[in-house]
């Protein structure tokens, strides 16, 4: 019942089968070679189009889940310098981010060199990377740079807000200590209301409040599975967004909810958790999903406008191009993970005047 989340394997194949599902997404929406091989599955791409953005969702929970476990395994922060654990969340997500975004820049200057499409991003200006490196290109209403760079703000948003929450539920009980469940009161009343309002406004997308239902689900279900009363507890939250979709309901909500059950059962379940027959291919994509999501639109920009140029009027050929550019986006995965998300910080030690002194980087993210 008290499993250490970071032995899940299931935990990595979902964000494993989100990933794929994400690049899929991309590849029907964007490219002339979705375009060209319409004829031939139009129900499958069209399926990618609606609904392999759900993807998303997986991670949205699966986080929520995972910083519960790190940060707040029993309700309380233990981050001792909040300030700090959101300087360093921030470094291990842009620093690849970063990289991420000049190779989109780079492939995008090639790809309008061979085609001319909707999809290629116009060139990059200044102050609009500057607005992409400090999160705010949205909020800021910047053309994006690369598909899907938005999730790396919320992400980060959704990180500070909650290390807020929990920071300010610990000073709560340090002047009321008898207020045991300060922190359980605000995660579940943002989680309440992002589901049943905030969530519901589209006009707050760009912020993690419209997320934060799917986030807060996750950290809900992970406090949740580790008290006696699991199962109770467990049966409330299914409740609860039972409640949210009837109100209105959404896809997106459904599918987060599903998720949070998953992971909510293989904390409880250690078959579910330990015995179920998973590929290694999953546990790989899983670690390496964040570096795959990242680099995996330029890349498919670059093999869309090859393709484009060489067989503009070939379906079968598009069709293959679409299965090489996944492929093409894994293995780019794998090596963005080894030479910059993992790569970058290694710990490198640098040494000072006072050779007895070293200082090394932080570990990397995900």
């Amino acid at each position: 019942m008290h499993a250490d989340i970071t032995r899940i394997p299931l935990v990595d194949a979902l964000k494993a089968i989100a990933c794929l599902l994400i690049v899929l997404h991309h590849l029907a929406a964007y490219g002339p070679m979705s375009q060209i091989a319409y004829p031939l599955f139009p129900g499958l791409i069209d399926g990618l189009y609606e609904y392999g953005r759900m993807a998303v969702q997986v991670f949205f929970v699966v986080a929520g889940f995972l910083f519960a476990g790190k940060h707040a395994p029993g309700g309380v922060l233990l981050v001792a310098q909040p300030i700090q654990a959101i300087k360093q969340r921030y470094f291990r997500l842009v620093v690849p981010y970063l990289a991420a975004l000049i190779l989109a820049i780079g492939c995008a200057a090639v790809a309008r060199s061979w085609m001319s499409h909707d999809s290629i991003p116009g060139a990059a200006e200044p102050l609009q990377f500057l607005a992409h490196a400090f999160l705010m290109h949205d909020l800021l209403d910047q053309e994006a740079l690369s598909a899907g760079v938005w999730y790396v703000a919320i992400d980060f948003q959704l990180f500070a807000v909650t290390v807020f929450l929990l920071w300010l539920s610990r000073q709560i009980q340090c002047g009321y200590p008898n207020l045991k469940a300060a922190g359980l009161v605000l995660i579940t009343g943002l989680t309440l209301a992002s589901l049943f309002v905030f969530n519901r406004d589209t006009s707050l997308d760009e912020t993690a409040f419209y997320f934060f239902g799917s986030f807060g689900l996750g950290i809900l279900i992970y406090w949740a599975s580790g008290r006696q009363q699991s199962l109770w507890l467990l049966l409330l939250l299914v409740l609860t967004i039972v409640a949210a979709l009837l109100i209105d309901f959404r896809s997106r909500i459904a599918v987060a909810g599903i998720v949070m059950l998953i992971l909510g059962l293989a904390r409880q379940y250690r078959f579910i958790r330990e015995n179920l027959p998973l590929p290694n291919f999953l546990n790989t994509l899983g670690r390496i999903s964040y570096s795959v999501f990242l680099v995996h639109f330029p890349l498919c920009l670059i093999v869309n406008a090859t393709f484009f140029r060489f067989f503009p009027n070939q379906p079968i050929t598009n069709a293959f191009g679409m299965i090489l550019a996944l492929c093409i986006s894994i293995l780019g995965g794998a090596l963005f993970f080894r030479w910059v998300e993992s790569g970058w910080n290694r710990p490198a030690y640098f040494w000072r005047r006072n050779k007895n002194t070293v200082v090394s980087w932080p570990k990397g993210p995900r």
